[in-house]
Formats: structure tokens, C-alpha cells, sequence
């Protein structure tokens, strides 16, 4: 079975110290420089704060204009602490019409604390992660919503080391906002901060992403459908892959403020599939709205989800011996085939708990390079500090160039799937699971059913009111009889 990390992302049998990456990132500072990261909270404990920043229905508690503002100045004082110059935060958003509201309340917050701040626009997440690391800036601040519909946004915030911020930070951060008196007397006059936009941000990223692409090869041979969701990087993405030598199609680029997500992109990629046969291309590239996730097509229509990629990628890497301790980071979701694809290549599975942050974390724990997520979070800690779907489409285009060979006989080759079923059950509260006593005696005969031959995993989404239930075995068909009754059993705990 893989090893298991802790939520805090210590594998729990690993003893190896923080690794900073190889040498594509060798400018980036060490992360136990982050002043972001070294604080003594009193507590661990965050309300605001989820599994990937805060988030909600734009100007509706608790994602309103007030907060953001709270935010600006709480990050402001944690950023500048300590420092002899003014911070300096970055802020880039997504393509949703709530944006404006958000990106000027926190660029307010931010300058009513002397912060000086540069406004990115419309960028991926990964590009203001990046951008943080590459312009020595104090923090990085992402206004977006990632896959949620445009009337939710979300704000989320990356140390000086490109990474996001620990949950101790985060809850430094609430405390803050909690009680204005922390962060001390205002500054007047010269010391006020002030605002400027970087009016090149978008092509600086796309000079970084093109250079994760080996030198010496070309993409000019290739066709290539991209969707970018009507989101982030709805300039960016078609760029990239055009500037190395794509014949590219782009879909999902023309952006109103409402459609960033709506029959696009990742989390409805029928669009690209139908493109991708249409126009006789080679690869389908969806995208979410802030472009830190993908759902890779094959030239066939098929879709090759998160765990595929990183079997494609990991054996890869493991031949040429390019993956740290042969170890592969993914989380507690991603499909036993993908565990025992490693094992057969002679690589291990590292699993964390659900969130591309638990699995940067273990990652950097341990030294391991690559890692990701099945519903298309994929970090190649060589070149990124986070996801990046634009890179991580990059490494896979790399694979098909230097072998030759199509991708759904690539992906078909990588691993062999056992069968999965999800399912979400919304309830009216959220109980310990522990505490729900149906579920917890259907979820014991499920598993002394399956015994070693299956998984059962029952949980709580990190992002929406839902209990997330899942079973892997050897029968689909029972698979979802038994889901189905642990759904009913949940019902029964929270009628």
C-alpha cells in the first residue's frame, strides 16, 4: 500500500529535510527565508481559510469587499514584519466580473498599511506564484475562483517562496482581520502605499512556461486544441503552445465576466473532445479558470485525467531517472492502478489528504519532485511551485515528441484503471464522520468486503457542503450498489 502523509504533508515514515528544487529554480530563495511562514500563532485553528484560500458567493459573507479589505491589511503587516523596505504584493485575478471589486478592496487594504502594490490582471495562478519568486515580491495574492461558477470568487495568497501559506499562517492572518489593534498605527503621509500595474505580466509568463519545454525539441509537427474556460489564461495559454511551433486551435478565450467555467474547460471538456476529432488534432488541452488544473484528450476524443498523466509522466521520469527517491506524491483519490503502475516500474505512491497544498507539502517535505492530483492538479516541483496546467501539458507533449507515438496509446500503456464510483451526497450539516453511526457501520462492511482488493474512502469536501464517497474494486456494478447504500446511510445520520 502507498505510505500515507500527515495533513501537515510529513510522510510517516520520512525523516528527510525540506529540498529545495533543481536548477530551474535556483534563484528562488530557500523557504525558511518566508517571513510568511516563520509566525508563532497561538492557534492552528482557521474559519475562513479552506483547503485552497477563501472562498464564496462574490459580495455575500463572507467573500464581500469588507473582507477583502480586512485581508489587505493583515497580509500587508505580516509581509512587511521585519523588513526595512515596503512590501511588495503582487495581485493577479481571474476573468470574473466580481474581480474589480475584489482586486480593489484588497489593493486598498493592502496600501492603507504603506504596501506597494502591482496589479497583474487576468493571469493563471501559477503565473503570480511564479511572478512572486521571480520579482522578489513579499507575497502573491490570486483573486479567483478557480472551477467554480462565476458568481463565486476566492482569494488566495502565496508566501515570497512562490508557495501558498501554511495553515498556521492562514490562521495568523484571521486573527489579524479578527482584531485591527495587532496590526498597530497606520501609516499617513509618505508612508501610504500605492498601486501600479505591470502591464507585461501575462507575456513574462509566457517566456517562464515555454522554458519548462526541453530545449531542442519542437512542438511544429503538432496539433493542439486549448480551452481555456473563458478564464485566466485565456491570452496566455494559446500563446505558449503557438510560440513553440503548435498549430493551435483556441476555444473558451473570449471572456464577458459571467462565462469564465460555463460549458468549458476542465469540468466540461465535450467542447475540446468534439474539436480535438474535428480538426484532426493530436492533443486536447482543458483548462480551468485560473489554469492551475488540466484534462488532457487523446487524438481520439478520449479523456486522460490527472492520474494517467502522472503514470505517463512518473515512469517516464523514473527511466530516466529524473524522479527524487523514485516516489511519486498523489492524494488519498487517485486510482489504485495509478500505485500499482509505480510499483511495477519500480517507483512508490506517496498519498495525502485531498488538496494540491497537502500533496506541495508532503512533497517538499520529502524531496520529491513530482506530484498531483486525479481531478488534474499536477506540480512538477522542477519548474513550479503549485499546479500549473499550461507546464504540466508541456511535459506530456514532450513525452509524445520524444517517443513518437500517439497519446492514447501512451496514456492506454501507463496504467491500467480499476474500477471507481464517486458519489457526493449533499446534507443538510456537516457530522464527524465518526460520529455518524450508519455510515460508519456500512462503511465497515464495505471494506470487509473488499478486503486488499478494493479501497473505500468516505469524506468531506474541503469546498462544498458535500459528504464525498468512494470505492474502488474489482465490480463496478457492486461498487455501486454499495455507494449508493452508504449514501442512504448518510441520510439516516443527517436527516
Amino acid at each position: 500500500m502507498a505510505d500515507v502523509v500527515s495533513p501537515k504533508g510529513k510522510p510517516s515514515n520520512s525523516h528527510s529535510p525540506p529540498n529545495p528544487r533543481s536548477k530551474s529554480r535556483s534563484s528562488e530563495r530557500p523557504p525558511k527565508r518566508s517571513l510568511m511562514r516563520t509566525m508563532p500563532p497561538k492557534s492552528h485553528a482557521r474559519h475562513l481559510f479552506g483547503t485552497d484560500g477563501i472562498r464564496g458567493t462574490a459580495n455575500e459573507p463572507p467573500m464581500t469587499p469588507e473582507l477583502a479589505l480586512a485581508l489587505g491589511k493583515a497580509v500587508a503587516h505580516v509581509a512587511g514584519r521585519n523588513k526595512a523596505h515596503m512590501p511588495r504584493v503582487l495581485i493577479g485575478k481571474d476573468t470574473r466580473l466580481s474581480g474589480y471589486m475584489i482586486e480593489q478592496a484588497m489593493a486598498a487594504g493592502l496600501c492603507s498599511m504603506g504596501a506597494r502594490v502591482i496589479l497583474c490582471g487576468p493571469l493563471p495562478t501559477p503565473a503570480v506564484a511564479q511572478l512572486t519568486v521571480s520579482m522578489r515580491a513579499d507575497a502573491g495574492i490570486v483573486i479567483s475562483a478557480s472551477h467554480n461558477p462565476y458568481q463565486d470568487n476566492g482569494i488566495k495568497i502565496f508566501g515570497d517562496d512562490g508557495f501558498k501559506l501554511a495553515d498556521e499562517v492562514e490562521a495568523e492572518l484571521e486573527r489579524l482581520m479578527a482584531n485591527d489593534t495587532l496590526l498597530g498605527p497606520r501609516p499617513t503621509g509618505p508612508g501610504i502605499g500605492k498601486a501600479s500595474r505591470l502591464d507585461d505580466a501575462g507575456g513574462r509568463y509566457v517566456v517562464f512556461a515555454k522554458a519548462t519545454f526541453p530545449r531542442g525539441l519542437s512542438l511544429d509537427t503538432m496539433r493542439v486544441v486549448v480551452d481555456a474556460a473563458h478564464g485566466a489564461a485565456y491570452k496566455v495559454a494559446p500563446l505558449v503552445f503557438t510560440e513553440l511551433g503548435a498549430t493551435v486551435t483556441a476555444i473558451g478565450v473570449k471572456p464577458t465576466g459571467t462565462n469564465i467555467n460555463k460549458d468549458s474547460g476542465a469540468l466540461a471538456p465535450d467542447n475540446v473532445r468534439a474539436e480535438v476529432v474535428k480538426r484532426g488534432a493530436q492533443m486536447g488541452i482543458a483548462l480551468d479558470g485560473d489554469a492551475d488544473r488540466l484534462i488532457v484528450i487523446d487524438e481520439k476524443g478520449q479523456i486522460v485525467d490527472g492520474d494517467v498523466v502522472m503514470a505517463m509522466c512518473a515512469c517516464r521520469m523514473l527511466v530516466d531517472e529524473r524522479l527524487e527517491k523514485k516516489t511519486l506524491v498523489a492524494t488519498v483519490m487517485s486510482n489504485l492502478g495509478l500505485e500499482r503502475a509505480l510499483h511495477a516500474n519500480g517507483g512508490k505512491l506517496v498519498r495525502t489528504q485531498v488538496g494540491d497544498r497537502y500533496v506541495v507539502e508532503a512533497m517538499r517535505s520529502g524531496g520529491f519532485n513530482l506530484g498531483g492530483e486525479q481531478s488534474g492538479h499536477l506540480i512538477f516541483l522542477d519548474h513550479a511551485s503549485t499546479g500549473d496546467g499550461i507546464v504540466a501539458a508541456l511535459q506530456v507533449l514532450a513525452i509524445m515528441v520524444r517517443t513518437g507515438r500517439p497519446l492514447s496509446e501512451l496514456a492506454k500503456e501507463a496504467m491500467e484503471r480499476v474500477p471507481q464510483v464517486l458519489e457526493n451526497v449533499t446534507l443538510r450539516a456537516r457530522r464527524p464522520l465518526e460520529q455518524m453511526r450508519h455510515l460508519s457501520l456500512g462503511t465497515a462492511k464495505v471494506k470487509d468486503a473488499l478486503g486488499k482488493s478494493g479501497r473505500v474512502l468516505v469524506r468531506w469536501s474541503g469546498t462544498e457542503p458535500k459528504l464525498r464517497i468512494m470505492l474502488e474494486g474489482p465490480n463496478e456494478d457492486r461498487l455501486l450498489m454499495w455507494a449508493k447504500d452508504l449514501a442512504a446511510a448518510a441520510k439516516k445520520d443527517v436527516p
